[in-house]
């Protein structure tokens, strides 16, 4: 088994994917007008959709944010429940989410992932608008609308990672998957400030309903346009069918249902995708959920003011993700480097970049224009690892990779619902030595992850998805 593998990374290294074995050349589709980039850009606006919903209550959450606005325009309630209750608001979106992962992945490969995608973020969507409702029937009833919430968001990057096995040529890989998932980042980018804006002029309730109408006209567009597989998409031209179908026969085996549980439980490769999604996850989220907090009380910003600099940090990370991703494809296809040469390169440099940048910002004090500068720049270099571990999955088991990524977004969950709880349990007064602690422990678990996704990570298609194939063919 390690024989061919190592066969195989030296085949991935030298011989470009775009050429056939027996010598003839595919030819490319171009990108323009494509239907593999139209995916991409509608997945984008999805994820866009998705973290838009689920960032504007961290921020709503700010006692100051039922303060400093016009007084004829405070119409809403506000609620002004003790850290505690706050924690588990935050935290309850997760704990729906973790649920559905790898049942979201199992469901894509098994009955196609358009419409699970569409249906996941549909509820999203709805459950967001409920949200006013169920604030203002208590505590609990909001906890569980985030739960659900979660349950329906839970399937979406297995969805589409299970559609992006379909539709993702070997050498584009890199381009296509950030530009859907970096939506995640736009999302967050225009969310955080537009919400403030919101809350100030109208009132926070607003908030749900604005983003809850743009979801509504993404499901439509995503419904009336997109197909899980080319073979069913009424408009593709038949020289991008060729080109996808041409590039990915030697990878994909849908020939049966039966799935190598045992084989996927006992990859090394897929758990050094797993804890390097989880230490990444463990920063993310934390300053996903605490950043504005961060802000407010050790920084001293408003809300207006807090919406704009906490997006700062992810307007970079999207703008990296994007760029990184033409860079890796770049890599692979132009200068013939390895796929795992590439995953590995942009993992060290997305996971160890932002832990050093982290602790700096810890020790800069209350200078605000250094600490957001860091901060950003932490979360900026973040964005190279879309293009590392991130789509990983892909390489080792085209076939399968909703089903991985449901189990490596499983463990990568879990971050979000303790990362920020022992964070906020360690920032009880909320000192500036408190959150040199949080950002440290972030710090020390992103260089843990780079090191052992670099020491176990792989580029290839992994032998007993293979095998399998093979013997179906046989």
């Amino acid at each position: 088994m390690d024989h061919s593998q190592s066969d195989t990374e030296t085949d991935d290294c030298s011989r470009p994917l775009l050429h056939r074995p027996d010598g003839d050349r595919v030819e490319k589709a171009p990108a323009c007008c494509s239907s593999r980039y139209a995916l991409a850009l509608l997945a984008s606006y999805g994820f866009f959709v998705a973290y838009a919903l689920r960032v504007n209550l961290s921020l709503l959450l700010l006692p100051e944010a039922g303060l400093r606005r016009p007084k004829h325009k405070h119409t809403a309630r506000t609620y002004d429940w003790d850290s505690a209750t706050q924690g588990w608001i935050l935290g309850s979106f997760f704990y729906g989410y973790i649920l559905t992962q790898m049942p979201g992945g199992y469901l894509a490969r098994k009955h196609g992932a358009k419409w699970l995608l569409a249906f996941g973020i549909l509820g999203t969507v709805i459950f967001t608008m409920l949200t006013p409702l169920a604030a203002e029937m208590g505590a609990g009833y909001l906890i569980a609308v985030r739960v659900l919430e979660g349950i329906g968001e839970g399937v979406t990057f297995p969805a589409m990672h299970a559609m992006w096995a379909s539709w993702a040529p070997p050498l584009e890989r890199s381009r296509l998957l950030t530009i859907s998932y970096t939506g995640a980042q736009l999302g967050t980018v225009v969310a955080l400030p537009l919400s403030g804006q919101i809350c100030y002029y109208l009132d926070w309730t607003y908030v749900f309903y604005v983003f809850g109408a743009v979801g509504l006209l993404w499901f439509i567009l995503w419904t009336a346009v997109v197909s899980s597989t080319p073979d069913t998409h009424k408009r593709i031209s038949d020289i991008e069918r060729h080109y996808i179908a041409e590039t990915l026969k030697e990878e994909l085996s849908f020939s049966s249902d039966s799935i190598p549980w045992s084989s996927i439980f006992s990859s090394l490769p897929l758990w050094a995708i797993v804890v390097a999604h989880f230490s990444y996850n463990w920063t993310f989220y934390t300053l996903l959920t605490l950043l504005p907090t961060y802000m407010n009380k050790i920084l001293g910003f408003s809300i207006q003011q807090n919406g704009m600099l906490s997006a700062l940090p992810y307007l970079g990370c999207w703008f990296v993700a994007l760029l990184g991703g033409q860079l890796a494809d770049y890599l692979r296809e132009t200068c013939l480097y390895s796929t795992v040469a590439v995953r590995k390169a942009f993992t060290i440099i997305g996971m160890v970049g932002p832990a050093v940048f982290l602790v700096a910002a810890g020790h800069t004090g209350c200078n605000y224009i250094l600490a957001v500068s860091f901060l950003t720049i932490s979360s900026s270099l973040g964005g190279f690892s879309a293009s590392g571990f991130n789509i990983n999955h892909l390489d080792i088991a085209p076939s399968y990779a909703g089903i991985l990524l449901g189990i490596t977004n499983t463990f990568a969950t879990i971050p979000g619902m303790v990362g920020p709880v022992i964070a906020g349990a360690l920032t009880l007064n909320n000192t500036i030595a408190e959150w040199q602690t949080v950002f440290y422990i972030s710090a020390g678990i992103n260089v843990f992850g780079a090191a052992f996704y670099t020491m176990f990570g792989s580029g290839v298609v992994q032998p007993w998805v293979i095998d399998k194939s093979h013997s179906h063919k046989s």
